[in-house]
């Protein structure tokens, strides 16, 4: 249904090269850019005046859980809402140019996209759609599978969505639709069949139950190479056993390992195919995800021992490399070559225990060995393993200027028990603080050099994010987090220099754009899916179900 649609003025196309090159006014995918640095080149708001911030406007919004990211575009803002609804609104003042309802579902994807004169979705009912971009009204919906729960890039002409897809390896795939027809042009599947490459990593498991999802934030785009990376979460069922008839021991504890969960995948942007592939945590035996964005950036490769645990030795010290970055949910930091895959550096995340899932990485050859006394030998067994949900689906930002990834973190592990003899009692788990961690500090916003490796902490606190970040170059770095905190800080010293309480809880979204010469920041209350539980934990009792639309400027 649609509400308050008014033709708009004349709307200039989103071209393929605006998408490549945006201007800086604008906000025109969930990260800004392809590379998913979550950058503007903004610099009115600057660390000696963003202290003097004020609200601009602010819209509630309907209820429900919602866990996405706005788009703008020549000052109208495109926002997905709870109750599976997209709306077009004034990014100045908030007034509602056009609504676009689906009658059914409460959507949990992360993203939408412009391109062209359209605006496109992916939706709780399962159909992937594009709407004018003028008006909301429907150009073109297909009927899709699996869970659209990453929501939508549009790259080189095709729409891009990843999906949660357990318990059927069918649903388990990447597609690519045309953006004017809605037509599917291709689909990998993230879970290797017995015919295919990499499918012999699964030994033998039977191909109709080999699954491993991409429900989190989309993939990133080099235009350079031609190719599109992508994440993919964990292996289900969630135990080595279960996926391998009872046999834990049925895959090995280093990678490869169940393919292609809980890897960086290349593919082909015309055809889909597999170019090369990175795996971080092979035969996950926890449900541990390596899923979320891949951020593409150019670094020195300076790993430095004092703070690098597992590095190549085969690269030149001091050497350039495009690479691509990713901070698993299970903790860890991986560098990879983005032509061709090749490990260059690797870390615990956000620090190093003796808990930590991963036991080594293999410099040379990037293989990545299991921490083996956290894995499961028979039913009922407790292990803790950190991380959980160190991050999760709120993305980080980097800084170029300063060559620094800041990346929200939690030191929460996870506290699991097997299941029982033949599954009675079930699996049990939940989340429990790092031992030996401070619960006034277990949360954080980390920076990190990603020429040398070295981590700091320019913040902590006992609430924890589930707010993205975002990064300007008036070298201020923008966050909030569940305790309905929104702050600024500088991206050089990484000093606090604004904080504001809003009305509830920091949920991803913080963008940042411009119209008729003035730079607004934005951002979203509510609360996920995953909310409550880190709340409660954290002992914070925010208004959870507060959801609304904060934008800020200068005066």
């Amino acid at each position: 249904s649609l509400i308050h649609a008014q033709q708009a003025p004349a709307f200039p196309p989103v071209t393929e090269e605006m998408l490549l090159k945006p201007s800086p006014n604008d906000w025109l995918m969930f990260s800004r850019t392809y590379d998913a640095q979550r950058f503007s080149p903004l610099n009115q708001i600057t660390t000696q005046n963003v202290s003097q911030l004020r609200e601009v406007f602010k819209t509630e919004l309907p209820n429900g859980a919602h866990e996405s990211i706005p788009i703008v575009y020549r000052g109208v803002m495109y926002m997905l809402l709870p109750g599976n609804t997209v709306r077009a609104l004034d990014a100045t003042t908030g007034k509602v140019i056009w609504e676009h309802k689906r009658p059914s579902g409460s959507s949990r994807a992360k993203t939408i996209a412009i391109y062209d004169d359209m605006v496109f979705n992916s939706t709780p009912d399962g159909f992937i759609e594009a709407l004018d971009a003028r008006t909301g009204e429907l150009r073109w919906e297909t009927k899709s599978s699996g869970r659209l729960t990453a929501g939508v890039i549009v790259v080189e002409g095709k729409v891009l969505t990843g999906r949660a897809c357990a318990p059927k390896r069918e649903d388990c795939y990447i597609s690519a639709h045309d953006a004017k027809t809605g037509k599917e042009v291709w689909r990998f599947y993230t879970a290797a069949a017995s015919n295919e490459p990499g499918g012999e990593t699964w030994a033998g498991a039977p191909d109709e139950t080999r699954a491993a999802s991409s429900w989190a934030l989309p993939g990133g785009y080099d235009p350079v190479r031609r190719l599109v990376y992508w994440g993919v979460a964990n292996p289900t069922p969630n135990t080595r056993a279960n996926r391998h008839g009872g046999n834990g021991n049925a895959i090995p504890t280093e990678s490869p390992a169940d393919l292609y969960s809980n890897s960086t995948i290349a593919l082909d942007p015309d055809t889909g195919k597999l170019r090369w592939y990175y795996q971080h945590l092979p035969g996950d035996d926890w449900d541990e995800d390596y899923a979320n964005e891949r951020t593409l950036l150019r670094t020195a490769f300076n790993p430095d021992p004092k703070f690098v645990k597992w590095f190549n030795p085969d690269v030149k010290r001091g050497e350039q490399r495009d690479v691509a970055v990713m901070v698993g949910e299970g903790g860890g930091i991986f560098v990879i070559d983005r032509s061709n895959g090749q490990f260059l550096w690797g870390n615990p995340f956000p620090f190093d225990t003796p808990d930590f899932l991963i036991s080594n990485v293999d410099g040379k050859t990037g293989r990545v060995s299991l921490n083996k006394s956290k894995l499961f030998n028979g039913p009922s067994e407790r292990r803790v393993i950190c991380y959980w949900n160190t991050r999760s689906y709120w993305p980080t930002a980097y800084h170029p200027g300063v060559n620094a990834l800041f990346v929200p973190y939690v030191e929460n592990c996870l506290d699991m028990t097997s299941e029982g003899p033949n599954g009675d009692p079930r699996e049990r788990r939940g989340g429990i603080p790092r031992p030996g961690s401070d619960p006034n500090t277990w949360a954080g916003l980390m920076k990190i050099n990603m020429a040398t490796g070295e981590m700091k902490p320019i913040f902590t606190s006992r609430a924890r994010s589930n707010g993205a970040v975002l990064a300007t170059a008036g070298n201020v770095v923008f966050w909030g987090d569940l305790d309905q905190k929104f702050r600024a800080f500088d991206a050089m010293s990484g000093k606090m220099l604004w904080e504001q309480t809003l009305g509830g809880p920091v949920q991803n979204s913080t963008i940042t754009y411009s119209v008729g010469g003035k730079q607004y920041i934005a951002v979203l209350t509510g609360s996920g899916a995953l909310s409550g539980g880190l709340m409660d934990q954290a002992g914070i009792k925010p208004n959870r179900g507060y959801n609304a639309l904060y934008v800020f400027a200068l005066p």
